[in-house]
């Protein structure tokens, strides 16, 4: 009976490239948010963090390649793995320098892990690098 009930779920809900394209619309659609919010508000203020740690202000423009171009190919399915490998860094990065990294053991007010929406930017770019494209994507096969 069980094993039944299982192969029924599984004949309807088995449809790995189509997990795949949810999970890249997912991360990277949400992750374009940022990028909109960067783009209506600038970034004045993320150049000056980077100078006031040393780093050149024009590094701040990079955000824009990891919250809007990178993120746009991942849902398009364009070099699928190299744009999530680009957000994932704009996440580290990010994290680094507002040193969410000292917030590790942290728990919110409601029991949530303090640093969850960053894991789940992180852990999702890593999924979407080990999965890949899938057949679902506007690009050639060689550009996936």
């Amino acid at each position: 009976m069980i094993a039944k009930l299982n192969s029924i779920f599984s004949s309807v809900t088995h449809h790995p490239d189509g997990g795949r394209l949810l999970l890249r619309i997912l991360v990277a659609g949400l992750m374009i948010f940022h990028g909109v919010a960067k783009v209506s508000h600038g970034i004045d203020w993320i150049a000056a963090d980077l100078a006031a740690k040393g780093i050149p202000s024009f590094v701040a423009y990079g955000v824009y390649i990891g919250e809007i171009l990178a993120p746009a190919m991942v849902i398009l399915g364009i070099l699928t793995v190299p744009a999530a490998f680009i957000i994932l860094i704009n996440m580290i990065v990010a994290m680094l320098m507002v040193g969410a990294f000292g917030h590790m053991t942290e728990v919110t007010k409601v029991g949530a892990w303090a640093l969850e929406t960053d894991a789940f930017y992180v852990l999702g770019c890593v999924a979407i690098m080990m999965l890949g494209t899938g057949k679902y994507s506007v690009a050639p096969a060689a550009y996936r």
